[in-house]
Order: C-alpha cells, then structure tokens, then sequence
C-alpha cells in the first residue's frame, strides 16, 4: 500500500489512493487508527482516502481523525490533498473535491502554496456563554458544510502564555458542551494586531491541541468579520505550525465566500509495510 506524508502549516496527514477500491470502506477506521499512531505506525492527524469522484468532482477525499472516526472535511487536508491531486495528475492548477461536507474548489497558487474555498458556514451563534466550574466563558459557535464541521470559537486573553495543561482541559470540557450536539473543535484565540490572530485549536478525533486547523481558522476569522473584529481581507492567523491567510466575502451578514491559504508539505513518499494491519 504506496502512501505519501504530508504536512499543512503543522497539521499532518497519510494520503492514500484507494481509487481502484482496493480497500474496502469498512477497513478504514481500523486502518486510520493504526496508521495515525505517532508510536507505533507513521503518526499523523488524520488519514485521508482519494477515491473515484461520484458528483461531478475530480475525485473525492474521504477523511479519519487519528481516533478512526470519519471527519466532515479538512481544510488544511484539502489544501494538501490539492497538491497530492494535481502532482499525480488527477486535476489542473483548479480542481473540485468531493467530501462528505460538500463539494470544495481548490487552487495552486504555487508549487507549495494552495488556496481553497472552504464549504460555506451555516448555524451560527455570536453570542454564546459556557459555564465551567463556574466562571462563564465566551464562545461563538459555526459549522461549515452540510453535514457541517462545528467549531466553538473563544477568546482568550494572554493565549500564547495560557497554561497548556489548564488549557487542555478547557479543550476538552468546551469539546464535549452539552449546547454543541455533534461536539466540537474548540479554537482559542486572540488578536494580536489589526487583521492578526493567534490561534490553537483542541481537535475532537484528535482529543488534543493540534498544530494548525484550516476549518477551525476559517471559522474564527468568520465569527470576528461578523463581529467587526476584523477586515476579513487577508486576515493572518498563527498557529503552533505556520500561518495561515483567511479572505471572507459576504453581503451584510451573510457570508458568501470563505477561502484559507497557506503552505503544503510533502514530507516523504513511500510503501506501508505495517505489520499491524
């Protein structure tokens, strides 16, 4: 089973082509868990399965967390599935991707750099409040797609000198929130400057701080265009892995596009000899 490992800003995938339906989709939990094991296996975020397309895309992208559970979608796995698309020669410098959020358009901006348009944000809440132990904690709350990713986007003050074991443990409580009904990805952040912000975001399927969320960023920068935050014009995120640049069109309170930018990474290429599996 040929592989490639990738990377966008930090966030790091296993990419396999399963278009021949050699696997069969049942395996592919227990593959992703195997697989995804830092210790045991190649280690990654999440596996991600190209496919034959069924919707008119070029081909589709079927994505698992580490813990073998199917993802909506991937923003920064998109961006590199972008690239793994267009070196193999599954698509041109634009290409449609079929995933289970909806369909995603992407773009090579350069050998490195891939631009997509995230899937569009639905069941918003700007206004949200979680008690945790007592204090009350801000949060907005967005999904993207249909069926949507959810996100919880909250405000953190002195975020990148914040406790990560304290914060670690929020992560986990605001993941599980009784008023998200899917979980969540929980993003932290913080404005650093005018259209600039520090992000870290607790994955669910991960069940920890991952080094970059391209969903989780797009939605931050969303729910702080909405709130007047922020220009939502190349809008700089930094994370633990890079930065990643977020544009967000809209009209009045209706956002119509959501695009992220940023750096892909192949790592290495090669043939999975995993005993385990």
């Amino acid at each position: 089973m040929k592989f490639w490992k990738m990377n966008g800003a930090g966030n790091d995938f296993i990419v396999i082509d399963n278009r021949d339906g050699t696997v069969d989709a049942a395996q592919w939990p227990r593959i992703a868990r195997t697989l995804c094991e830092r210790h045991l296996s190649l280690g990654a975020d999440g596996l991600m399965v190209v496919e034959r397309p069924a919707n008119g895309g070029d081909y589709r992208m079927l994505f698992l967390n580490s813990d073998g559970s199917i993802g909506e979608m991937c923003g920064n796995g998109a961006r590199c599935i972008c690239r793994y698309g267009y070196e193999n020669g599954l698509a041109g410098d634009v290409q449609r991707v079929e995933t289970t959020a909806g369909l995603v358009t992407g773009w090579r901006v350069d050998e490195r750099m891939y631009r997509i348009r995230l899937n569009d944000p639905c069941n918003l809440r700007l206004d949200g409040k979680a008690l945790i132990d007592g204090p009350a904690w801000d949060y907005a709350y967005v999904e993207l797609g249909d069926p949507g990713i959810p996100h919880a986007v909250v405000p953190v003050k002195n975020l990148r000198d914040f406790d990560t074991a304290k914060l670690r443990e929020l992560g986990r409580r605001l993941r599980y929130y009784p008023e998200f009904p899917k979980g969540a990805n929980v993003n932290f952040y913080e404005i650093i400057g005018p259209d600039h912000i520090y992000e870290r975001t607790y994955e669910r399927g991960v069940e920890d701080f991952t080094y970059a969320c391209g969903t989780g960023t797009g939605s931050v920068v969303t729910v702080l265009t909405l709130l007047g935050k922020v220009s939502g014009h190349q809008v700089r995120v930094d994370m633990t892995g890079g930065q990643l640049m977020v544009d967000v069109e809209r009209e009045g309170n209706q956002v119509t596009n959501l695009y992220l930018t940023g750096p892909t990474n192949i790592v290495c290429k090669g043939e999975i000899t995993d005993e385990a599996l």
